[in-house]
């Protein structure tokens, strides 16, 4: 049975202060929530992490990007063995709002992926599609072809700790948000996808999250869909009372 995975992505949101205040705050409604094999926590801006590093013991603490060189002439840039060095566990690769104002692509996401998954470090790769490209239909086009590039020639191993969530950028940070149909059809067919092009196996491991204007009003219909494991959380995450409110929702 694969647990539930809820991770808020607090974006370029809470200082030092604000972020150890929110994790001291957080870490005991975490650790009663794994009792439930439900996974909680958040990806923190870089100049936080280091600082909330040691609760990742008690609640998910992740990055929200890296990058793939070890180290290197690439300024404004953190190595994925620098996450590593500080204890993170998880980051969030190929978001939307990387890939629309930084310009990153599938084949890059793929290469932090693999460097990543051998720091232990695991990865929540994004996928999804625009309100263009969900307008003429291609929803499962854009999302096939993110999931290919983005996968290439990882082994069903890699997916023992493994999270995809999908995310139409049509709904993050809109207040639009995909109906339950959309969200279980699509994760649906990430799943099979993930099937056909690793194995069985790794589909029945991997964790699919669903984000896209999440909130507590709607967080329960989207966690108890077969093939949705989690959400992925933008603005309801800033607050400890809302974010626990919606992660008990997985209950």
């Amino acid at each position: 049975m694969r647990n539930k995975v809820i991770i808020g992505n607090w974006k370029m949101h809470k200082n030092i202060d604000e972020a150890v205040t929110f994790c001291k705050s957080f870490k005991k409604y975490s650790n009663e929530m794994k009792k439930h094999n439900v996974l909680v926590g958040v990806c923190a801006p870089y100049i936080d992490l280091a600082s909330i590093a040691k609760y990742s013991k008690d609640m998910i603490i992740g990055a929200q990007n890296c990058h793939y060189e070890d180290r290197g002439a690439f300024t404004g840039e953190i190595s994925h063995s620098m996450l590593k060095n500080i204890g993170i566990k998880y980051c969030i690769i190929g978001h939307s709002e990387r890939r629309k104002y930084f310009n990153e692509t599938s084949n890059e996401c793929n290469k932090k992926i693999k460097v990543l998954l051998e720091d232990n470090i695991i990865p929540v790769y994004c996928v999804g599609e625009t309100l263009e490209e969900y307008e003429a239909n291609n929803t499962k086009k854009v999302v096939e072809k993110q999931i290919k590039e983005g996968l290439k020639d990882l082994t069903t191993k890699d997916f023992d700790n493994f999270v995809i969530a999908y995310e139409p950028v049509w709904s993050i940070g809109t207040g639009k948000s995909a109906s339950t149909e959309i969200a279980e059809s699509v994760c649906k067919y990430i799943r099979d996808l993930v099937a056909k092009l690793i194995s069985k196996e790794a589909s029945d491991k991997v964790i699919i999250q669903y984000g896209g204007s999440v909130k507590t009003n709607n967080a329960y219909d989207y966690l108890h869909l077969p093939d949705v494991d989690g959400v992925l959380v933008g603005g309801a995450s800033l607050e400890v009372d809302s974010f626990k409110e919606l992660a008990s929702k997985a209950l």
